[in-house]
C-alpha cells in the first residue's frame, strides 16, 4: 500500500473517525464509538486503539517481521470537540464525556511516541476543506459542522483564525436566544441547541407534542423521547409533511447563525459538513433562502455560497491529518 506518512483522528460526539493519508489521499479508514464513561483515560485508549488499527490496516502490525517498507504514521492529528489550547490541551468539552482539561496531546505522545498534533475538530475539518475540499480555491471561508453540537472553523486570507489561546471558532455557542433550553455549556440558548443533530430531535419532539409529527412519533414506536435526528432526517427526505416543516424551522434556525457570522467574517463561502448534511436540499435550500432575508444588507452584497461538505464525515480526520503534515 505504500508508506503511509500522517493519520488523522476526529473525535465526534457519537463516533470518532480515523484515517491514514498517503500523498493527500486516504489509504484506509477506522470508526468506533465514542467513550460515554466520562473516564479521561477511555478518550486516549480509543484514539490509542484507532491508530494501532489502522497500521494493521496499512500492513503494519509492529510484529517485527513485517515485510514491505513500515507504515507507521510519522505524525498523527487529533480534532477534539471543544476548547483545545495551543499546547493540545482539550479545557473544555460539553459534548465529550471525560474530556474537559485533559492533556490529549502529552498524553498521546507518551502512548504514541511520534509527533502529535491536537486542535479543535471543526478547526480541522475548516483545513481540511480549505485544502482539498469544497473551499480549495477560497481564501474567506467560514466551515460549520453540524452533529451532536455545532462547530466552527475559519479561514481568512488563506490562513485558519485560532484566536489568541486556539478557542477560536466556537460558533455553536453563540446565544440566538437567551431563554432558550439549557446547553450543556451550561448557557441558554446556544445555536447549537437550535441548528445541530441533538437540536433537531428537540425540534421535532416539540412538533409531536404540539400535535404535528404523526409519521415520527410512529417511527420512534409511540415515544417522543426516542426520536432522532436521523429519524427526521429519513422522514423528511420521503416526503412527511410534518417532518419537512421541522427541517424548515431548523434551515431557518441554521440561517440566522450564518447571517450573524457573515456579518463578522464577511466570508466568500459557508462550507457546511457534519451527518446533517446528508439531508441535502431539504436542509439547504431553505437555510439558502433564509439567509438571503436576514443577512443585514443582504440584496446589497455580493451573494455568499452555502455548499455542502465535499469532503462529508471525513472532513475533521483528512484535516487533522494535513495540519498535522504541515503545522500551519
Amino acid at each position: 500500500m505504500g508508506e503511509v506518512t500522517t493519520a488523522g483522528i476526529d473525535l465526534g460526539g457519537t463516533k470518532c473517525l480515523g484515517v491514514a493519508v498517503a500523498a493527500g489521499a486516504v489509504v484506509a479508514e477506522v470508526r468506533t464509538p465514542t467513550p460515554r464513561s466520562g473516564d479521561p483515560g477511555a478518550v486516549v485508549e480509543t484514539v490509542v486503539a484507532l491508530v494501532a488499527e489502522l497500521r494493521v490496516r496499512c500492513g503494519d502490525d509492529r510484529g517485527g517481521g513485517a515485510a514491505g517498507p513500515r507504515t507507521v504514521p510519522a505524525s498523527v492529528g487529533v480534532g477534539a470537540p471543544g476548547l483545545v489550547d495551543r499546547e493540545g490541551v482539550l479545557r473544555f468539552a460539553p459534548n465529550l464525556p471525560g474530556g474537559t482539561e485533559l492533556d490529549l496531546g502529552a498524553a498521546l505522545r507518551r502512548r504514541l511516541d511520534v509527533p502529535v498534533l491536537v486542535d479543535n475538530d471543526a478547526t480541522c475539518a475548516a483545513w481540511g476543506e480549505s485544502r482539498a475540499g469544497a473551499a480549495r480555491a477560497i481564501e474567506d471561508a467560514v466551515v460549520v459542522t453540524l452533529g451532536t453540537g455545532i462547530g466552527g472553523g475559519i479561514v481568512a486570507g488563506g490562513r485558519l483564525v485560532r484566536g489568541a489561546n486556539g478557542f477560536g471558532g466556537e460558533v455553536g455557542h453563540m446565544v440566538v436566544d437567551p431563554g432558550g433550553p439549557l446547553c450543556p455549556c451550561g448557557r441558554q440558548g446556544c445555536w447549537e441547541r437550535y441548528a445541530s443533530g441533538s437540536g433537531l430531535a428537540r425540534l421535532a419532539r416539540e412538533a409531536v407534542a404540539a400535535g404535528r409529527g404523526e409519521a415520527l412519533l410512529a417511527l420512534a414506536g409511540g415515544d417522543p423521547g426516542a426520536i432522532t435526528g436521523e429519524m427526521v432526517t429519513r422522514a423528511a427526505a420521503g416526503g412527511d409533511a410534518g417532518a419537512v416543516e421541522v427541517m424548515a424551522e431548523l434551515a431557518w434556525w441554521l440561517a440566522l447563525g450564518l447571517a450573524n457570522l457573515a456579518s463578522i467574517f464577511d466570508p466568500r463561502m459557508f462550507v457546511i459538513g457534519g451527518g446533517l448534511v446528508e439531508a441535502g436540499a431539504t436542509l439547504l435550500d431553505p437555510a439558502r433562502r433564509a439567509f438571503d432575508d436576514l443577512l443585514a444588507g443582504g440584496r446589497h452584497r455580493p451573494p455568499v455560497a452555502i455548499v455542502p461538505a465535499l469532503l462529508g464525515e471525513r472532513a475533521g480526520a483528512v484535516g487533522a491529518a494535513l495540519l498535522a503534515d504541515s503545522r500551519p
